[in-house]
């Protein structure tokens, strides 16, 4: 009797156990179809999944504004590839005028290359190009408060709060130091759309 006791406890420990271990293959099964379900509905709704994914190679939708757009310009008025005419751009600033430079002292940056008289305004040009670059990519600065993109002169210059600006000649120059503040305002709305004019006047 008490054999068969045991032997009934034993059976029913093992059904019990039994059914547990299908109960719980049956919820994995349920775990694994419902992450395959989310998984296709994720997929479905993600341009940027699965094989023909559009987010993969050169052109890529789902980058952000990380590549430099094409303009039908380039970004820097530039003349047989040298910006501002050779000038030295950092003599602008450091030496308070005109100084050609050499071709020894030649820096690529920006699409284009730039010339100093010194190795010292090169590299303090490359540490930090922003500073020294022309507003409105040297283009002249009249010219882009009327949203017209129009070659530079490089003795028509002046720097207005620590910023480089260029203009056609000294004579639109006359014109644009008139209201710097409302040129440089009208001037910052329009660039660089101005890039993808159809002229540039010269």
């Amino acid at each position: 009797m008490k054999v068969q006791y045991i032997t009934t406890i034993a059976i029913a420990a093992i059904l019990g156990l039994v059914t547990a271990n299908i109960s719980n293959a049956n919820s994995n099964v349920l775990t694994r179809s419902n992450s395959i379900t989310l998984s296709s509905q994720v997929a479905q709704s993600n341009p940027c999944a699965g094989k023909d994914n559009p987010c993969a190679g050169k052109a890529n939708p789902c980058a952000g504004k990380t590549s430099a757009a094409t303009t039908r310009h380039p970004q820097f008025y530039t003349e047989n590839g040298i910006a501002l005419d050779g000038q030295d751009v950092v003599a602008y600033f450091t030496q308070n005028k005109l100084m050609t430079g050499m071709s020894q002292f030649k820096h690529s940056w920006g699409g284009t290359n730039w010339l100093f008289s010194s190795a010292a305004n090169r590299d303090l040009f490359a540490q930090n190009p922003e500073k020294y670059a022309p507003q409105y990519g040297g283009y002249c600065a009249q010219g882009a408060s009327e949203a017209h993109l129009v070659a530079t002169q490089p003795d028509a210059w002046k720097i207005v709060n620590g910023k480089l600006y260029l203009n056609y000649d000294k004579t639109v120059q006359a014109q644009w130091i008139t209201d710097i503040p409302g040129h440089i305002a009208s001037a910052n709305k329009n660039w660089p759309a101005i890039l993808n004019n159809n002229d540039l006047f010269r």
